[in-house]
């Protein structure tokens, strides 16, 4: 089938190490350094790369075979290495200097890094990758999940060649099913076939999650030792990511076992875990140019997310059905009453979203039931089973029989069912059936003879006969899909939550509805007089600067119009988080907007959960007027400051403060408005409210826990987190960052990182230029104060962007590719250099260094 695909789990066996992880396929060479870059392993047949004993090259420095120029290009893709499970890759490189072109892999191996080699393909250079990009195009058009996955199959043979390429899905058990298939009309086809879980072992999926291409050339290829076996602290070289990686030879049996001669696997990753596998088989010997490989990985990548995208659009469609359904059922039970009075309708709500032959409901002891259903007494034992197997949430099996041994008595009417608990209290359900669905499943060879002893001594075998077996399933119902568990879920919460609700709690509900109903008397009272008083008030006031009527009409008109904006913020039902500020000002504007200026908030800005928001607003509002009306706002020299703080646990404190207005004194008696303030926000919200009564002016201060709260942000823009500066970017902002800092590289991801270094030490200004002409013209100015040189720019260097910035006294370090030795002599002796990969230590050092010789 494809890699790993065998019925033996490697762990198991007692092949020994070298073979697995140990050897290489021969059509490459293999070179491991430690960091400082001297050769720890090396592959045994590297004579015909060196022309010397392979074994002669452990220990030596890497410098003394690679050429400078090949060594700063592998540093350099190095530096930009993203993960220790990445692997980077240079096309056509002049490996030893002697003219011969190679294409290498290098990435991370523990403290090591791994150096893999390849004759580079002669003749007319293909950019096979550009290949990639008209065929996901193609990809895009498909309408399906089956259709993208058979496009993908015929593309990938046709940039690769294989005689069979396979999209091969696991499923939930661990077995897989070929769901789609390209061949050459010469090869059997495999589409359809299922293969069981052993095939694949733990390990062999371990490994494709983290190496998402392997290939196999030749079979009958002899493989290649590394010498030594094992590194100084006496483990082997992990070669996980390695594409020159030879295989288990058990898995080399199970390819000849079938009559393939090189195979190719693409792992298909979705969110993480491996869903399938891109499967390709040749019968003949077949050699891939590393550039083609490397189209095949991206090509495999960019359909993973083209099959995430149909997969998620048929989820969203299916949820959008779970909510379609939640709204029907909630208008056929809106009345209220028992849920088996509703059942005939909102079970043919279900229907439609979730297929089913039967549906049978258990509420209060009552059964009612419609379809190919378990009758009344065999339902109660089900019951009793349930609050066993699932009681608080969705349950289901395509074959309850293997469960719940009575059901075989009652297969002929239901052989799968879903449940849906819809009470507190045990056996209450909706319980949805599906009949037997007799099927025929066709197996790569009989799964039941799984291995054998074979030729590679008193070990476990990949099983020989891939012939066509049948196997007929019966006792099954067809399986409940991820989209119909999860729509039955939020059918269960609507059940549970809302529709018992109504039945359940309807007099503890008319009981609170006399409470609000009693609250909601007293505050429209309180409201309307205020209003009322408010009015008046404007009206008096509108009187002065109004020299007609039609401006008295729209100074009172605007004002009033303020006054209705501040109320629909209190009393509309916004379920999204609204801005604190922006309730602060509406108030402001609505009862004293005169006095804009004299209402001052600072602080962060609070974005209030929809449930808190017309408690805060109700607060807001009481203390608004009241200023307006007794405090800082009812004269003209009166101030106040709105003060917002987030407090370490992620709550809201808010200092409310007034100064500047008439005396104030502690009133003698509470009214509403005064209730309002010192209790909602404890009561509502389990805050807490504390109010005083200074004779400079009231003082309030409130706390709203974080529960309440969905974000803090700057005003007026989004919050951006200040860096931290490490311990020792003191010594370097004094003596440095007063200006700009230059940063001169080619490649743009390290750029960008010494930028976010820089940055970190406190330079708030960096300039980035990528050649020499654009370096020269950022020194144009005089307010650069420090440089940081990448040495080798292409096609230049830049020493002339050196020369300059030590004619005028301005420090600077180089980075480099080539080590620290290239600069020992000459103009620059002496400037300090941080060798690629570089990370913030050495960056941190060799600026120290600057720093201490300007001293």
């Amino acid at each position: 089938m494809a890699e790993g695909m065998h019925r033996v789990d490697l762990s198991t066996c007692d092949l020994e190490p070298i073979h697995i992880i140990g050897r290489i396929q021969s059509f490459g060479w293999l070179l491991s350094f430690s960091s400082d870059w001297i050769i720890n392993h090396v592959s045994l047949n590297c004579e015909t790369l060196f022309g010397r004993d392979p074994r002669d090259l452990i220990g030596h420095s890497a410098t003394e075979f690679l050429a400078a120029e090949a060594l700063h290009d592998i540093r350099t893709r190095l530096q930009i290495l993203g993960s220790a499970t990445t692997v980077e890759r240079i096309f056509a490189i002049d490996l030893l200097g002697d003219g011969r072109l190679f294409d290498l892999a290098v990435h991370p191996s523990g403290r090591s890094f791994v150096l893999e080699v390849e004759p580079h393909e002669n003749g007319r250079r293909r950019d096979f990758v550009s290949y990639v990009r008209p065929m996901i195009e193609r990809l895009r058009q498909s309408a399906s999940v089956e259709q993208l996955c058979a496009s993908a199959a015929r593309h990938l043979r046709g940039l690769t060649g294989f005689d069979r390429v396979m999209i091969y899905r696991f499923e939930g058990d661990g077995a897989g099913e070929v769901i789609a298939e390209s061949i050459n009309g010469m090869v059997d086809s495999f589409k359809g076939l299922h293969f069981p879980a052993s095939d694949i072992p733990a390990q062999a999926r371990r490994l494709y999650t983290r190496n998402l291409l392997r290939i196999i050339s030749d079979v009958d290829d002899p493989t290649v030792p590394i010498h030594p076996t094992a590194g100084p602290n006496g483990d082997p070289l992990d070669l996980s990511m390695s594409g020159l990686r030879a295989v288990s030879p058990i898995h080399i049996e199970y390819l000849r076992n079938m009559g393939v001669k090189a195979s190719m696997s693409v792992s298909i990753m979705r969110r993480g875990k491996l869903w399938g596998l891109m499967a390709c088989h040749h019968y003949a010997p077949l050699v891939l140019s590393y550039s083609v490989r490397t189209a095949c990985e991206l090509f495999g990548e960019f359909f993973a997310y083209l099959l995430e995208q149909k997969e998620t659009d048929f989820t969203l469609e299916k949820r959008a059905q779970s909510l379609r359904l939640h709204d029907e059922i909630m208008a056929r039970v809106a009345g209220g009453g028992s849920l088996l009075e509703a059942f005939d309708d909102f079970t043919e709500s279900i229907r439609h979203v979730i297929p089913f032959d039967g549906v049978a409901g258990w509420v209060d002891g009552r059964f009612l039931a419609h379809g190919a259903t378990p009758d009344q007494r065999d339902f109660e034992k089900l019951a009793r089973f349930l609050n066993t197997a699932g009681a608080s949430t969705v349950w289901s099996t395509d074959n309850i029989g293997a469960v719940f041994a009575p059901a075989r008595e009652w297969v002929d009417r239901a052989a799968g069912l879903l449940a849906l608990p819809v009470s507190r209290s045990p056996r209450d359900y909706i319980v949805l059936f599906r009949s037997e669905a007799l099927r025929e499943v066709n197996w790569a060879g009989n799964p039941e003879k799984a291995v054998e002893l074979g030729p590679l001594g008193a070990r476990l075998t990949p099983r020989k006969s891939f012939e066509l077996w049948k196997e007929e399933r019966s006792g099954f119902s067809l399986p409940w899909t991820d989209e119909e568990i999860s729509a039955a879920e939020s059918l269960r919460i609507t059940l549970l939550e809302v529709v018992l609700r109504l039945s359940d709690a309807a007099h503890a509900e008319r009981e609170q509805a006399s409470r609000q109903q009693d609250m909601l008397i007293a505050e429209l009272n309180h409201r309307v007089r205020n209003i009322l008083n408010l009015i008046r008030g404007l009206v008096a006031q509108s009187k002065e600067g109004a020299g007609t009527i039609e401006e008295f009409a729209e100074i009172v008109g605007s004002r009033i119009h303020a006054l209705a904006r501040a109320h629909d913020q209190v009393t509309r039902k916004d379920w999204s988080p609204a801005s604190l500020y922006d309730l602060i000002r509406t108030e402001t504007a609505a009862y004293s907007s005169d006095s804009a200026d004299r209402v001052i908030v600072e602080g962060p800005d609070a974005l209030i959960a929809p449930s808190a928001f017309t408690t805060l607003a109700l607060v807001v509002h009481e203390l608004m007027t009241n200023s307006c009306k007794y405090g800082a706002l009812s004269n003209s020299q009166g101030q106040v400051s709105v003060t917002l703080a987030r407090d370490d646990d992620g709550s809201l404190e808010i200092d409310w403060r007034e100064e500047g207005g008439p005396a104030v004194t502690e009133p003698t008696r509470r009214g509403f408005g005064s209730t309002i303030i010192e209790r909602t926000i404890p009561h509502e919200l389990g805050g807490s409210a504390s109010v005083i009564y200074p004779e400079e002016g009231l003082h309030a201060l409130f706390l709203v826990p974080v529960d309440h709260i969905s974000s803090f942000e700057t005003p007026g823009a989004p919050v951006r987190e200040v860096p931290v500066e490490p311990p020792e970017a003191t010594e370097i902002v004094d003596g440095l960052a007063s200006g700009a800092a230059l940063i001169v590289e080619d490649n743009v991801i390290i750029a960008m990182e010494a930028e976010d270094m820089l940055r970190g030490f406190g330079f708030t200004d960096c300039r980035v230029a990528g050649s020499v002409n654009a370096a020269i013209g950022a020194l144009q100015g005089s307010d650069i104060t420090f440089a940081m040189l990448d040495v080798n720019l292409g096609r230049e260097t830049s020493t002339p962007v050196a020369a300059m910035l030590q004619e005028r006294g301005i420090p600077f370090i180089f980075a480099s590719g080539y080590g620290e030795r290239l600069l020992e002599v000459g103009a620059f002796k002496g400037v300090p250099v941080v060798t690629k990969p570089y990370g913030e230590r050495d960056v941190r050092a060799a600026i120290g260094r600057v720093l201490k010789g300007s001293h």
